[in-house]
């Protein structure tokens, strides 16, 4: 019988960041509006969910974005911003922009994107916007205005500054408590 896995490829957040994060949810969940808040230690930048995969096709996954990270190098990733999709008026995911380092994380997913394709994995048709999730609006609750006002309040918060070294593939296993990551492979950038 064969195992299937969901599977999404990411740049994990460092520490310092996961707690920088937990500051700015800390400061939007002075709001009442009903959000699902991501863990800290569930902090990434996602670069492509791919679904449930064959777990015997890991292994070429994780070669398809090998191939990907050597052309990129390291970079500085500068964590910065809050917003919403698809609009801070009708907010459904809260999320943490980039500042520096934004054009490397187009290029990245750019670079995954094409070698995944390799696998029959369908590359995204719109505009790839780098950002960490920090919650999922639910429905109900009190009316977004006030969500609205906070995030614009901290459109320019400061997360801080990281190197990205490398890509991780990943396996999330959703539970009651939310999801579980698990690193199925980490993924140097070229000269890491």
């Amino acid at each position: 019988m064969s195992q299937r896995v969901r599977t999404f490829v990411a740049v994990e957040a460092p520490p310092e960041l996961q707690s920088r994060a937990g500051e700015l949810i800390n400061r939007l969940r002075a709001v009442d509006a009903k959000v699902k808040w991501v863990e800290p230690r569930n902090l990434h930048w996602t670069l492509k969910f791919l679904g449930n995969v064959e777990m015997v096709e890991i292994p070429d996954v994780c070669a398809a974005v090998e191939e990907a990270t050597r052309q990129i190098g390291s970079f500085d990733l500068e964590a910065r911003g809050a917003g919403a999709f698809p609009t801070l008026r009708n907010p459904r995911t809260i999320w943490m922009g980039v500042g520096e380092g934004s054009e490397q994380m187009v290029e990245l997913h750019g670079a995954i994107e094409r070698s995944l394709s390799k696998l029959g994995f369908r590359e995204e048709g719109r505009r790839f916007r780098p950002h960490i999730t920090l919650g999922r609006v639910r429905d109900g609750g009190s009316a977004p205005t006030e969500l609205a006002k906070l995030l614009e309040a901290n459109a320019d918060f400061d997360g801080g500054l990281s190197t990205v070294f490398d890509v991780a593939v990943f396996s999330s296993v959703l539970g009651r408590e939310g999801p579980t990551y698990e690193a199925l492979g980490h993924l140097d950038l070229n000269g890491s």
